[in-house]
């Protein structure tokens, strides 16, 4: 049996714990200027009309209205609804055309391999490139002096990783909802997926759409939506709003999940997170089930909690999940890196200085993670009978990753790191969250294996009937 790891130590004020930040805005912003002009000018009609009509002022006053409470909601609305009619989609990627894609066989453990340095096929896009990517995790732009985090691939042992090929990928997803749900790591690997595919879409036709627990990457001219929602917990807890989490005692509500689940329903792929906001302390604190305040809480063991929240979850699966439709995928520990002295650096801070991956692949790299965790994850995966799910295990790979987080080079609290702040590394460095381009792009490469290996159409592609773009719920 795994034993449990001591509680890390992850404070509040840690960077680690999720922030938002706002992401610059895109390209696109002024081509949907252009698209708003037809509402521009509905208002204006309206305005004119209002003069001569008691009726005709009281709808203007609820159109205007509707802007101001709405504003951005309405406006992706109008810009959506204009595109239908105003851009065609996407030509079909002629995949029946292209040699037939080289996928693993499924005996091939992708998750067991090396990193390999290769300054010519990575990274698969440039930091600078990829405009929707938030503050947190530009290392470049934010000062980090070294880039060679950037240009290793990995090679799993006994077959080849196929290279992320986005215009395969963007045809898999015509006119379907992907959906990242957990914590900011699992928003980290979404924010290296819409940078990874949105080379090929044109200008003005994509967009990040943020409201409530949502973000939401527009894909105009394949009809599809890549998203990430935030439930830290996957369950209802205190921290459950994406821009207030930063609190003293997180608590958890591990029978209640519906208020999130329902946000999951007809999506086509799911893929889920939590570890890193269970390991604060060795007991999670839990409402009582009759309770209706979140002070009203018991303390009960980490793993005994972590085992509750995954029977809520996995009976909502099996009760609401059609697995005709919908894939789930279970992402595993995204590795922190706060011990130096387990990689052979006893006088480092945390992961501050790294510049190369470890490499003594011969020798094991305990960094103490709770592997009963892992192992309860594993578990309900392999009982699960109606609905499948598929373990995506990112744990060893990232394990020797200790020179690509985001270190000192990050935003804390909507702000780059301070000099001052800069000298007290142990405090301020982030060494959980990871740089990009970077390492979630090969969690990225290991869900495009696993997500086409599920396609039939990689070899026999027939184009699916046309759709309206997916739009999350309200």
């Amino acid at each position: 049996m795994a034993r449990p790891p001591p509680p890390t130590s992850i404070s509040t004020s840690d960077p680690a714990l999720p922030t938002t930040t706002s992401a610059p805005k895109s390209s696109s912003r002024p081509a949907a200027a252009g698209l708003l002009a037809p509402l521009a000018a509905s208002a204006r009609s309206l305005l004119a009309s209002a003069r001569r009509s008691p009726v005709t002022t009281l709808a203007a006053a609820f159109f205007l209205l509707a802007l101001v409470m709405y504003g951005e909601d309405a406006r992706t609305i109008a810009e959506l609804s204009i595109d239908d009619y105003l851009y065609p989609d996407a030509d079909l990627y002629n995949v029946s055309g292209l040699p037939p894609l080289a996928l693993p066989p499924p005996t091939c453990d992708l998750s067991r391999g090396r990193w390999v340095f290769d300054n010519v096929s990575v990274p698969a896009y440039r930091e600078k490139d990829c405009t929707f990517l938030t503050k947190q995790i530009t290392c470049l732009a934010n000062g980090r002096p070294d880039d060679m985090w950037q240009y290793w691939r990995w090679q799993p042992n006994d077959c080849a990783l196929p290279t992320f090929d986005a215009r395969r990928f963007m045809e898999a997803m015509r006119g379907k909802r992907l959906m990242f749900v957990g914590d900011s790591l699992n928003r980290n690997q979404w924010e290296s997926l819409v940078c990874l595919v949105q080379p090929i879409l044109s200008k003005g036709r994509k967009k990040i759409v943020k409201r409530g627990s949502f973000n939401t990457f527009y894909a105009k001219e394949y009809r599809a939506t890549l998203e990430f929602y935030w439930a830290p917990f996957l369950v209802e807890s205190n921290s459950d709003n994406p821009n207030f989490h930063s609190i003293k005692e997180r608590i958890i509500s591990p029978e209640r999940i519906e208020s999130h689940a329902k946000n999951w329903k007809d999506v086509d792929y799911l893929i889920f997170n939590t570890y890193i906001w269970w390991m604060n302390n060795a007991d999670i604190k839990v409402r009582r089930p009759s309770s209706k305040y979140w002070s009203e809480n018991d303390e009960v063991p980490r793993i005994e909690a972590y085992g509750q929240v995954f029977k809520t979850w996995s009976d909502w699966l099996n009760d609401n999940i059609d697995p005709a439709r919908t894939s789930v995928f279970f992402m595993t520990i995204s590795s922190p890196h706060l011990s130096p002295q387990n990689w052979g650096n006893p006088n480092g801070i945390k992961c501050v200085k790294e510049t190369l991956p470890y490499q003594n692949y011969s020798q094991p790299l305990d960094l103490y993670h709770d592997m009963r965790l892992y192992d309860l994850v594993v578990n309900v995966a392999r009982s699960m009978e109606k609905v499948p799910v598929s373990v995506i295990d990112i744990t060893k790979m990232s394990d020797y990753r200790k020179d690509a987080h985001t270190g000192l080079y990050t935003f804390r609290q909507g702000k780059l790191l301070t000099p001052k702040q800069k000298e007290d590394p142990e405090k301020f460095a982030d060494c959980i969250h990871w740089c990009l381009p970077g390492v979630p792009d090969v969690w990225n490469q290991i869900l495009y294996t696993r997500i086409l290996s599920k396609s039939s159409w990689h070899s026999n592609f027939s184009p699916p009937p046309s759709q309206s773009l997916p739009v999350p719920p309200q």
